[in-house]
């Protein structure tokens, strides 16, 4: 996949999607958001790719924010139609049926933010800086972070993080659940890899399923997403890799997972 702001390649079962627009601190315009969608289109699709890892050109920033240049001539019915594009391709991310990891190499403000808050799991280097500072220019979060935001910390440390615009350093964003890990920058893409690689020895089709428990299940009555996951659970014991996954147990070796 050849791409105008993106770089995407795949090994080992991983997909790598590297956001190029470093000159710009890879600010999220129409063009970028365009190409993460026809990119993560074709990732779902890929039955060779288990795992994705997101992450930004350049040391500074994973992705600065929105491109500014281009949000502040739109119109506003332009805008509410930015936004909505915005969060269908975060959407998709989020809902991919694969694990998408965030390496965030620098700042990840605004969009960048969102976009992380998107992915399944984050690991941040230890110079990242993560924040939504949309009212600072005043906007609000735009790609469902005043949704995403609260879900994940809570919604008293999210009003705090946007109703001041104040970004917090990668550890304190560990320390409130923004973020999963905080490595070395030098150690980023290797943590990010290895995490990948511990989703990858599961099963594909469990892995998929859990995801969406939780994803489905969060935005459901307890009733309902227990349900969900009772069902889910039932799917499970229709597939091979289940017969395989408690035979290997049984026998005490490791486990030939086939996604089937």
């Amino acid at each position: 996949m050849t791409y105008e702001t993106l770089l995407c390649d795949k090994r080992n079962a991983i997909g790598y999607v590297k956001i190029n627009r470093p000159e710009m601190l890879n600010a999220l315009n129409r063009k970028v958001m365009e190409e993460l969608f026809d990119c993560f289109q074709a990732l779902q699709e890929d039955e060779e790719v288990r795992v994705v890892i997101l992450s930004g050109s350049g040391e500074k920033a994973f992705v600065a924010g929105a491109d500014i240049g281009e949000l502040a001539l739109q119109t506003p019915a332009e805008a509410k139609e930015t936004s909505q594009f915005g969060q269908q391709v975060f959407d998709l991310i989020e809902n991919l049926g694969k694990p998408v990891i965030a390496a965030i190499n620098g700042f990840a403000l605004g969009g960048g933010c969102e976009l992380a808050m998107a992915c399944t799991l984050r690991i941040a280097a230890e110079t990242a800086r993560l924040g939504q500072p949309e009212v600072k220019l005043g906007l609000i979060p735009g790609y469902a972070g005043s949704q995403r935001l609260p879900r994940l910390v809570g919604k008293c440390r999210a009003l705090e993080l946007i109703l001041t615009g104040e970004p917090v350093a990668a550890p304190e964003a560990h320390h409130m659940g923004l973020v999963n890990q905080v490595v070395p920058a030098t150690e980023l893409l290797t943590a990010a890899e290895k995490l990948a690689q511990k989703i990858i020895a599961n099963a594909p089709l469990a892995i998929k399923f859990a995801l969406e428990a939780v994803n489905h299940g969060m935005e459901m009555p307890a009733a309902e997403g227990q349900f969900l996951e009772a069902t889910l659970f039932g799917l499970c014991c229709t597939t091979e890799d289940m017969k395989e996954g408690t035979r290997a147990f049984l026998e005490k070796r490791p486990a030939r997972f086939t996604g089937h």
